[in-house]
């Protein structure tokens, strides 16, 4: 067994695919639209395979199981880099343009090196080694 995929409500479905594909190197499926349900998706892979499901609904509160927040389940998608300097690199890269570094670069008490940004949604992402 293994896990499919991961799907991430998103408000801005453009912004949040090009932002995977500019800073992750991500494949993007071609955008699936179902108007009846006002439902839209991509489908984004990763050089490994993982694939990230990016959604969109034009009415959230008609959905009959809401998307949990972070609070009461998600919390990050988590990222190996390969090195410490890759993890440096992103994360300057991402301090750069504009994004919030939450956390670190840093040594964690576990032993990963690790920073913690924020997606242009206020979504964590985690670099790590």
């Amino acid at each position: 067994m293994k896990i499919n995929h991961l799907a991430l409500w998103v408000k801005d479905m453009e912004g949040m695919k090009d932002f995977y594909i500019q800073y992750f190197g991500v494949e993007a499926s071609k955008i699936y639209t179902n108007q009846k349900k006002g439902f839209s998706s991509y489908f984004l892979t990763f050089e490994d395979g993982f694939r990230l499901e990016i959604m969109s609904i034009t009415d959230i509160k008609h959905l009959k199981n809401k998307s949990k927040t972070m609070y009461d389940g998600y919390s990050h998608i988590s990222f190996s880099l390969g090195s410490k300097e890759e993890v440096l690199q992103k994360t300057k890269s991402f301090l750069d343009d504009g994004f919030t570094i939450v956390d670190g670069p840093r040594l964690t008490g576990d032993g990963y090196f690790e920073s913690v940004i924020l997606d242009p949604e206020d979504n964590r992402i985690e670099l790590t080694i």
